[in-house]
C-alpha cells in the first residue's frame, strides 16, 4: 500500500508553470498568421498549451491577450528597426536604408509568419472589434510619427532640403512599407524586397527634391 501511494505521488510531478513570454510568442504567431478575427480562444489555448482559465487569469480576455501580444511584437521587432533611425553615426540615406532593410527582414523571417503583424491582424476586423481597430490605428500613427520625426531631424541637420515636405515623404515611405508587407504576405522573398529597397534608395534624391 505504501509503495503504491509513493509511486502515485511520483508520477504526478509538479504542475506546469505558466510561461508568459512563451505564450505571447505563440499567440503572436497565431494572430499574425490568421488575423485577430480569425483567431479564436480555442486556437490560442491549443497553441499556447495553457488552459482557458489560465489565459483569462493572466490577460482577462482575448482582447487583453492581443494587446499584450502587440506590446511583445513592438518590443521584439518594431523597436529593433526603429532603432536604425536613431543611429547618429549613420548618414540620412544609411539610416533610412538600414530601417527599410530591417523591416524587409522582419516581413520575411523564417521564424514568424510573412508580412506585417499589424497589417495582417487589422484585416477583416468587424464592428465588434472596434477597440482593436483603434489600438492598431494608434500604433500605425505612432510609427508614422516616428518616421516623420526622423525626417524632420535630418532636415534640421541639413541632410534633407529645407523645402522638402517631410510629412508627405513619411506618408510615401509608409505606403512603400505597407506594399512590402502585402508582397511578403504573397510570398515575395527577402532578396526581392531588398531589391525594392535599393530601388527606393536610388530614387531618394529625386524624392526629397520633389516633396
Amino acid at each position: 500500500m505504501t509503495t503504491a501511494i509513493g509511486a502515485q505521488k511520483k508520477t504526478r510531478g509538479r504542475p506546469k508553470v505558466f510561461d508568459r513570454e512563451d505564450a505571447l510568442e505563440k499567440a503572436m504567431n497565431l494572430f499574425w498568421q490568421h488575423g485577430y478575427e480569425g483567431t479564436s480562444l480555442s486556437h490560442l489555448v491549443a497553441a499556447t498549451g495553457a488552459k482557458a482559465p489560465t489565459l483569462y487569469a493572466e490577460f482577462t480576455n482575448k482582447e487583453g491577450l492581443f494587446c499584450a501580444v502587440l506590446e511583445h511584437y513592438i518590443a521584439r521587432f518594431t523597436a529593433q528597426y526603429q532603432a536604425c533611425l536613431q543611429n547618429k553615426s549613420a548618414t540620412f540615406p544609411e539610416a533610412l536604408e538600414a530601417f527599410l532593410t530591417s523591416i524587409a527582414r522582419c516581413f520575411t523571417g523564417e521564424d514568424t509568419p510573412a508580412g506585417c503583424f499589424i497589417v495582417s491582424t487589422a484585416s477583416g476586423l468587424g464592428a465588434s472589434s472596434q477597440h482593436i481597430a483603434d489600438v492598431l490605428k494608434d500604433q500605425h500613427a505612432i510609427q508614422d510619427q516616428t518616421l516623420t520625426a526622423f525626417l524632420q531631424q535630418r532636415q534640421q541637420q541639413g541632410e534633407i532640403p529645407s523645402d522638402c515636405d517631410t510629412v508627405h515623404l513619411a506618408k510615401y515611405l509608409d505606403c512603400f512599407i505597407c506594399g512590402m508587407a502585402v508582397s511578403a504576405r504573397d510570398g515575395v522573398s527577402y532578396d526581392a524586397l531588398f531589391s525594392l529597397v535599393k530601388t527606393t534608395m536610388g530614387v531618394l534624391p529625386q524624392l526629397i527634391k520633389n516633396n
